[in-house]
């Protein structure tokens, strides 16, 4: 099973900018679909962005135009870049590999958009 460490969280003003990183262990990272997941307050987890082994990407309609999931299979890391970041983006973000039925969860970063 893959372990993942996500970093890159921390405190940052409205319209600012964050990138995140995930790190994967293993040799197979290229096989696996990536994605981030976000948690805020008193809600649900839900899917911010994703990435298949062969690049394609899709991403959550409140974040188009602002965040891009990439990865960089020789370091087996996948990556969000955050932009023009809003309050309402506050939350743990978490990565999330698959590879056939068999998921893995980081363990979260927090993410604060605040002035």
């Amino acid at each position: 099973q893959v372990q993942l460490v996500e970093s890159g969280g921390g405190l940052v003003q409205p319209g600012g900018s964050l990138r995140l990183s995930c790190a994967a262990s293993g040799s197979s990272f290229r096989l696996y679909a990536m994605a981030w997941h976000r948690q805020a307050p008193g809600k649900q987890r839900e899917l911010v962005a994703a990435i298949t082994s062969g690049g394609s990407t899709n991403y959550a309609d409140s974040v188009k135009g602002r965040f891009t999931i990439s990865r960089v299979n020789a370091k087996n890391t996948v990556y969000l870049q955050m932009n023009s970041l809003k309050p309402e983006d506050t939350a743990v973000y978490y990565c999330y590999a698959r590879l056939g039925g068999m998921g893995s969860w980081g363990q979260g970063t927090q993410v604060t958009v605040s002035s």
